[in-house]
């Protein structure tokens, strides 16, 4: 049920979004003294959602529905004389930011079981 309504749809891409995106936020921490190695950060989730644009009249029809793709890019930023570009405080930044993104992702979807339990006459 709670499939099929694009809100909560929407929430779950943006949950998966910010999860996706503290991995590779933890990677970058992880290979902070490495030498060579480059930032690396997700799309914004409105650059990688499609909004449900094109809907699927069945399962398995038009693929995987609207999904955020988890395709690192280059995240840019100054590099260290090795060659490494992961600063621990944008690291922080954007820690932040995905943990945010992913409460505010679970506060729509309590929400909107809560809306549905209350239509339903379930309190």
């Amino acid at each position: 049920m709670f499939e099929t309504l694009e809100l909560t749809r929407m929430a779950q891409g943006l949950a998966a979004h910010a999860g996706a995106r503290m991995g590779v936020i933890a990677r970058n921490v992880a290979h902070a003294d490495t030498p060579g190695y480059k930032a690396q950060d997700l799309p914004p989730f409105a650059a990688v959602y499609d909004g449900g644009a094109m809907r699927s009249t069945r399962p398995g029809h038009l693929g995987a529905g609207p999904a955020a793709a988890a395709v690192p890019i280059l995240a840019g930023g100054s590099e260290a004389p090795n060659g490494n570009s992961v600063s621990l405080e944008m690291e922080m930044v954007k820690s932040a930011g995905a943990r945010q993104e992913h409460d505010m992702a679970l506060a729509i979807y309590r929400a909107t079981s809560g809306v549905i339990r209350a239509s339903l006459g379930r309190a």
